[in-house]
């Protein structure tokens, strides 16, 4: 009889509450045994303090800031446009104000920049109109002809910064009236003439690791920028006062320079008056 009371309590113990041997005998129960009862615990509750979930939630976070900032987006703007004084030909500057918003270092920029001409973005009077006519036709077709014209490319290097920087692109300009952004300008007497700047080329910047990575300029980039037609003006002043350029075929100016000569005259801009006079 002994023998199945023990029996039974053993089997009472290892099964719950009810039996009497484990609940007063620390040591023969599954609830009071750290080796034989804490598996299930363990793998509940002890999840948290192991090193591998440590790493697994640090790598969600550079994932997660890298997902939010994982390259440099630069934004860009012209701010204003200056005349060159001193240079081998008429030049203007364009400050460009270059920002990146994330904070992170760029290496450096190769920029490329295409520069429009818009015509359509602003008004003309009569006088214009008619000055124009030879670029763009009659006035009543301006809606169809008044497309972009390209002005110039250019390559400019920006180098390293944080945060922004403003640099200078440089622009010549021709004077050439056979060109359709030397004609275009000079036909406006006065105000803004409208450009549009779009940007592509290459970003260099290190990553969370300190290794050189490129990736390229948005093709999205662009801004607006209305340049002062006096600026211009100014600048051709400055560089061909009281003159104009025109191209000429070589047979022409072969013959113009032989009436020049045949004439006594000084400059061919004095034969070509001479010429027009005898015809009115």
């Amino acid at each position: 009889m002994s023998g199945q009371g023990e029996g039974a309590g053993q089997g009472e113990g290892a099964g719950g509450p009810a039996g009497h041997g484990s609940a007063g005998k620390p040591g023969n129960g599954a609830a009071s045994t750290p080796g034989n009862g804490s598996a299930a615990a363990r793998a509940g509750n002890g999840a948290p303090s192991v090193p591998g979930s440590r790493a697994a939630v640090a790598a969600g976070a550079i994932a997660s800031m890298n997902a939010s900032s994982q390259w440099p987006e630069p934004d860009f703007s012209v701010l204003g446009v200056t005349a060159v004084k001193y240079a081998a030909a008429p030049m203007l500057t364009f400050d460009l104000h270059v920002s990146e918003s994330s904070g992170r270092q760029v290496y450096m920029i190769a920029l490329t920049i295409q520069v429009m001409i818009e015509p359509a973005r602003r008004t003309y009077d009569a006088a214009t109109h008619e000055r124009l006519k030879g670029l763009f036709g009659e006035p009543e077709r301006w809606a169809v002809t008044t497309r972009s014209l390209v002005w110039a490319q250019v390559d400019v290097v920006i180098p390293a910064f944080t945060g922004s920087t403003t640099v200078q692109v440089p622009i010549t300009c021709s004077y050439e009236l056979e060109v359709a952004a030397a004609k275009y300008f000079h036909s406006l007497p006065d105000g803004e003439a409208p450009l549009a700047f779009h940007f592509n080329g290459t970003i260099y910047y290190k990553d969370y690791d300190g290794q050189m990575q490129m990736v390229l300029v948005p093709w999205t980039r662009s801004c607006d920028f209305r340049m002062p037609v006096a600026t211009w003006r100014d600048l051709i002043e400055m560089y061909y006062p009281n003159t104009a350029w025109v191209a000429l075929n070589g047979a022409t100016i072969d013959a113009l320079q032989q009436e020049q000569v045949k004439r006594g005259l000084a400059t061919a801009d004095a034969c070509i008056m001479k010429l027009l006079e005898e015809k009115n």
